[in-house]
């Protein structure tokens, strides 16, 4: 018998082993994520208890017991009210917002020219999707087509006066239309705008530095409807005789200037957050200021603040409401002004039609918030290798 001194070398690759049932699928997520403590268990078992009591009356409310068709607010009575529906039946009013869908979304617009605010929504929706997609080809066209072209072919199409449109003025404007308008507007005013500021309040030239901060603390220092009120109000107040703007133009400015105020200040952080490296290193380069800021400081700053940034995008798009104190009807107006219709008049027409306008509010807002998401991930270079 012989004894070899040999270590025993495995020569080939072992099959990977399953894992062990315990620690993989459903079962595993429970115990490891609802269940894994005695205080877990505790307060998933009063989660479960209070969905269980609250979400089962909601959904019948809104869509078991909902009317959904119907010309008029008899649909959504009982018959001791006078319409139609059984006694001890109540549910949310649909028909209310199906019958009033029109003016939700183009307010008083008339009828036979809403093919115009139409046609800007798909352009707009065409153009802004390849703007969303980082590894889209032509973005700088796109951006162009985007920001700059089609605004002046919106404005002209929806208000009209040209090439045979009827006029039509931005009293009769209103609903979703004016909340994407203002919100666009707000936005693509807001951002650059915003990013000026924190430069000049980071600047070295006192008098640039002074005008910034103060520009900021002032318009921080107020709310949106102080701003919408001077802009509306007061404002004609100060103009020569025979001077006036359209009272949606004012309303444009004063949330643009308001969301530029804290933009800046989002801006601001992201910049001071920049190493002094970076700085020396483009000195050390040659580059000038604005070279400088461009292609090295800024790029940084942004992506360091895109969670601050779509938080103001989402604030303005919501601050929106607040042009009703001027006499103007965004989405949420409109629906708290067709709730006085004498032929939609039901104890659930209000409570239908705000949890609509509440829906929509966050459809696009947790659109905002998801993409703001996805950015985050698609430009977390920092540690990569």
């Amino acid at each position: 018998m012989t004894i070899s001194n040999h270590a025993f070398v495995r020569q080939t690759i072992e099959d990977a082993k399953p894992a062990p049932s315990s620690a993989v699928g459903f079962g595993h997520w429970l115990r490891t994520k609802l269940f894994a403590t005695p205080k877990d268990t505790v307060l998933t078992v009063i989660a479960l208890a209070l969905l269980a009591y609250l979400v089962p009356p909601i959904v019948k409310w809104l869509f078991i017991d909902a009317v959904w068709t119907g010309s008029d607010r008899i649909a959504c009575l009982t018959a001791s009210q006078g319409g139609a529906l059984p006694d001890g039946q109540s549910g949310a009013c649909w028909a209310f917002v199906s019958a009033k869908l029109g003016q939700f979304v183009f307010g008083r617009y008339p009828i036979d020219e809403r093919w115009r605010p139409i046609l800007v929504m798909v352009t707009f929706a065409i153009l802004l999707i390849p703007m969303l997609i980082p590894k889209a080809p032509f973005k700088r066209l796109n951006a162009l087509a985007l920001f700059i072209i089609l605004p002046f072919i919106a404005f002209f199409l929806l208000i009209g006066g040209v090439f045979g449109l009827p006029k039509v003025e931005t009293q009769l404007w209103g609903g979703l239309m004016v909340t994407l308008i203002l919100s666009f507007f707000g936005i693509t005013v807001s951002l650059p705008f915003g990013i000026l500021l924190a430069l000049g309040r980071r600047s070295n030239l006192p008098v640039i530095k002074m005008l910034c901060v103060l520009f900021i603390e002032v318009i921080r220092g107020i709310p949106l409807i102080t701003v919408l009120f001077f802009a509306s109000i007061m404002l004609p107040l100060f103009l020569p005789d025979g001077w006036t703007f359209d009272k949606f133009l004012r309303a444009l400015v004063g949330v643009s200037l308001f969301s530029s105020a804290y933009m800046a200040e989002v801006i601001r952080g992201g910049l001071q957050a920049i190493p002094k490296g970076q700085y020396e290193g483009a000195d050390s380069l040659g580059l000038n200021y604005w070279q400088k800021t461009r292609l090295i400081v800024l790029p940084q700053a942004l992506k360091l603040v895109i969670p601050g940034i779509v938080n103001t995008f989402i604030g303005l798009f919501k601050d929106t409401s607040l042009v009703s104190i001027i006499g103007m009807f965004d989405l949420l107006g409109i629906v708290t002004l067709n709730q006085s219709d004498a032929n939609w008049a039901t104890p659930v027409t209000a409570m239908t039609g705000y949890i609509f306008a509440g829906f929509v509010f966050w459809i696009f807002c947790f659109g905002m918030s998801r993409y703001s998401l996805f950015m985050e991930r698609h430009l977390d270079t920092g540690h990569k290798r």
